[in-house]
């Protein structure tokens, strides 16, 4: 092998501290490695991003104007009691993209944070296994809004269908990366070729219909095609210094937990949150916005705690998409069923309490 390509963010690093790489040599003054505060290639120099693929929210405009909803500008927005029904979302352990999707909201709103929103947000969504489809739902009117990696909106825009594209506050731009391999048969010709990836005409064939992906060289953004966003121009907030090293390794527990606490339960949620967000509508006193409050966080409870998401060692027990999972991530995963199932009829029965209803 000369060359590795790929969008493969948990092997490069792995090769790259196995010594299967050598140097990659980029001119930084051009190729600056970063997105704002997130960084996007090796800081070893082993390894460079050739592009880049967003995170974001695909809109229907002319369902939300008629639907009276103003367009999406935060992740938050799309939990929001209007979008009950009009949301369509990646099922994480289905979807390839659909674990860094959901880790880029993870890391941007905290841990715990995150999963209630998630949550929230899955009450209002249809949930899909198709990734392909997720944009066509949309410009088919469907669903009003969805979220997805942005080349597959913005090759349906591409196409000519009716949506949009919204980069919410706080999202990410990930990589895909190249090295050239040490041992390589070729090292002159797969120097030349990883060296062609990052220059001006190579990056510069990112903007090419169908490829929908962001250059990582900031000056070939003069010649975008109109209507083409720059990562590198966004407005401040809308990046954060999203953790490529944690990302990756947090894809697999992100799968089984999603699978847990929401895809296993999308019904459940719908009456658990519609019951949260009536109650806060509401709310007569204190003391009932007090139990909804207690509602919210037991609503979008997980059996994980933030300290064992950010612990590799911890991580490692969950096989990535298609693989078996351990005998250790097995047994965790049989342990959490019942314990979600306690918090969301605790979120439950304090919801109704706020309400003064009657609880089974």
């Amino acid at each position: 092998i000369d060359v590795y390509w790929a969008p493969a963010l948990f092997n490069f690093p792995a090769l790259a501290q196995s010594g299967t790489f050598e140097k990659f040599q980029v001119d930084r003054s051009q190729v600056p490695g970063h997105i704002g505060a997130e960084a996007i290639s090796d800081s070893n120099g082993y390894f460079e991003a050739f592009e880049v693929a967003g995170y974001g929210i695909v809109t229907n405009p002319a369902v939300l104007k008629t639907k009276g909803i103003a367009s999406p500008k935060t992740w938050d927005d799309l939990a929001r009691p209007e979008y009950s029904g009009l949301l369509v979302m990646p099922v994480a352990s289905r979807i390839g993209f659909s674990p860094q999707l959901y880790d880029v909201i993870l890391q941007a709103k905290g841990w715990d944070r995150g999963w209630a929103l998630l949550s929230e947000m899955a009450a209002n969504a249809t949930l899909t296994a198709k990734g392909g489809e997720i944009a066509d739902d949309v410009a088919d009117g469907k669903a009003a809004a969805a979220i997805a990696i942005d080349f597959l909106i913005r090759n349906a825009i591409s196409d000519g269908k009716s949506v949009s594209l919204v980069y919410p506050a706080q999202t990410a731009f990930l990589p895909a990366y190249a090295a050239v391999v040490a041992s390589s048969p070729h090292a002159q010709a797969a120097r030349a070729f990883a060296s062609f990836l990052v220059s001006d005409s190579g990056q510069e064939l990112l903007f090419a219909p169908g490829a929908a992906r962001y250059p990582i060289r900031p000056s070939v953004y003069a010649r975008a095609p109109q209507g083409t966003a720059d990562p590198f121009a966004l407005p401040n907030g809308a990046a954060f210094a999203y953790d490529l090293k944690l990302g990756p390794a947090r894809s697999p527990i992100i799968s089984a937990l999603f699978d847990s606490a929401i895809a296993s339960r999308a019904e459940r949620l719908k009456t658990l949150w519609t019951a949260i967000h009536q109650g806060e509508a509401r709310a007569p006193n204190q003391a009932a916005r007090d139990k909804l409050a207690q509602a919210r966080d037991l609503a979008g409870w997980v059996p994980v705690t933030a300290a064992q998401a950010n612990g590799l060692s911890y991580l490692q027990q969950f096989e990535p998409q298609g693989r078996e999972p351990s005998p250790a991530a097995a047994a965790i995963v049989k342990t959490w069923s019942a314990q979600i199932d306690e918090k969301q009829t605790q979120a439950l029965r304090l919801a109704q309490d706020a309400l003064g209803a009657s609880t089974p």
